[in-house]
């Protein structure tokens, strides 16, 4: 119970540190900030607690699938608009979450008969490719990404918080009770997306957080990065330096040469980033 409640407090913690990156920084830093390894941080030492080294292994090669679509989903709310006018925060959200609980559902089907066929590495490695195509192209053409210009408040900070400590919390529980493939969906419920993108709307209206999301997508591969290397790095070298070895090996080759692309991209094809 200890370790469910440590990792649910620090989730809940970066999610609202997250919202703030993206307010304070526009949706270029913000985005890629807010997708630095972080709640997967307490997710993934939980589950190894809890579920020990093999179940640990299943559930993080599912998660650059799982981040995979939580990309389809931030892409929801830029797609989405695009196709119907006016459409209101309480539609959005909606739309959003329904694509991502039939998508879910699909992916579950279909990775789950994947694990009886392919390795584990082989799955996380193909689920981390697409992961940054998708990425690549949805950067590809830049997006205005202004900063924000009003404070979200400290009432939705608080949801918003509450909201990613829950999921880690249960994702933590379930992988306790042998659950290891729906903990890692779990571990990657996009509470931190969904509340990113309604707080942002609602502070700073929709160009904020839609200028966020293809930089959000592409900087999620860290977290996808992070997941292949926890199987063999807290094993093989324990909860605190393994830690620190995933999130500096998924920062160095992921976060900071999406980065590098963006801002390149950026100059190619100037936009509006204030």
């Amino acid at each position: 119970m200890l370790t469910i409640l440590v990792a649910a407090l620090f989730a809940g913690i970066v999610a609202v540190l997250v919202t703030v990156a993206v307010e304070k920084w526009g949706g270029i830093v913000g985005g890629i900030l807010g997708t630095l390894p972080t709640t997967i941080v307490p997710a993934t030492i939980g589950m190894y607690v809890e579920g020990g080294s093999t179940d640990l292994a299943t559930s993080m090669s599912l998660i650059p699938f799982w981040m995979l679509l939580n990309a389809l989903f931030v892409g929801a709310w830029v797609a989405y608009p695009r196709m119907k006018k006016d459409v209101g925060i309480k539609q959005m959200a909606s739309v959003s979450l329904i694509f991502w609980i039939i998508s879910a559902l699909a992916m579950t089907f279909v990775l789950s008969i994947a694990l009886d066929h392919f390795s584990k590495l082989l799955i996380g490695i193909t689920g981390l490719f697409f992961l940054i195509v998708l990425g690549l192209w949805m950067t590809f053409n830049p997006r205005n990404a202004p900063k924000g210009k009003n404070k979200v408040s400290k009432e939705v900070l608080l949801v918003r918080g509450l909201a990613a400590a829950t999921a880690i919390g249960i994702a933590v529980q379930l992988s306790s009770m042998g659950q290891p493939i729906i903990a890692g969906l779990a571990s990657v419920f996009p509470a931190i997306f969904l509340t990113t993108m309604v707080a942002l709307w609602l502070a700073q209206g929709p160009e904020v957080p839609t200028g966020a999301a293809g930089p959000m997508m592409l900087g999620g591969s860290s977290v996808a990065v992070y997941s292949l290397l926890a199987p063999w790095a807290l094993p093989e070298y324990g909860i605190l330096f393994g830690t620190l070895i995933c999130w500096f090996g998924s920062v160095i080759s992921t976060s900071i040469p999406a980065y590098s692309w963006i801002t390149w991209r950026n100059k190619i094809n100037p936009v509006a980033t204030e």
